[in-house]
């Protein structure tokens, strides 16, 4: 399985772009500091999901960054993406392990048992949703929060990847309870200057570690 050392994580979201080009968001977040991307379209077609993903792929490969797509894995198969992220309601990871072995393979982890499952065991990274509540991501059953962080990092080497109402003024915190890597939607997305937003997240990860 790849090695995930990534630190910043985008997650797209097209709304909360707030009617700017959603391509120009996501370069100016490389741009940044952002290592990484997750696509997830939850609305669209599979056929413009795909078309989507690959413009994106094309624009993230001059910047060397790795594509995830969320959820659907002919999209990410199709795309030549780096990977794939799933949840609990998505295709199972030991399923999508023995069809796609060599992608990066994300799993969010909404029970703390679910920790010892094969499905957390075939991923590379496992995400909290949410760290902290957040209007982007409604149906959740767990907030994490901090104390979560510190449990589950104590019980597992894998890379946590926080996720959930992420931001720079508790970023720090964040990483210092455990966490390896912040996802961020909004507070990248939806900033005036999308570039400085991540910039400011990625300073304080570094400062952190």
């Amino acid at each position: 399985m790849p090695a995930f050392n990534h630190k910043l994580y985008l997650v797209t979201d097209q709304q909360a772009c707030l009617g700017r080009d959603f391509f120009k968001v996501v370069e100016s977040a490389v741009k940044g500091g952002v290592d990484i991307v997750q696509i997830r379209e939850k609305e669209l077609h599979e056929k413009d999901f795909l078309k989507k993903t690959l413009q994106l792929k094309e624009l993230l490969d001059k910047y060397n960054v790795p594509l995830i797509v969320n959820d659907v894995l002919s999209v990410a198969m199709h795309g030549r993406t780096a990977g794939i992220h799933v949840g609990n309601s998505d295709l199972s990871p030991v399923m999508i392990r023995m069809q796609w072995p060599e992608s990066v393979l994300g799993y969010s982890l909404e029970h703390l048992d679910q920790l010892s499952t094969s499905n957390a065991m075939v991923a590379d990274y496992i995400a909290l949703s949410p760290v902290f509540a957040t209007a982007t991501k409604q149906d959740t059953v767990i907030e994490w929060g901090l104390e979560g962080i510190r449990q589950v990092r104590s019980l597992t080497k894998y890379p946590l990847v926080a996720i959930g109402n992420v931001h720079a003024g508790n970023a720090a915190a964040i990483i210092n309870a455990g966490a390896n890597c912040l996802a961020v939607v909004s507070a990248i997305c939806s900033a005036e200057d999308p570039e400085k937003a991540a910039a400011t997240i990625r300073n304080e990860i570094e400062k952190s570690i």
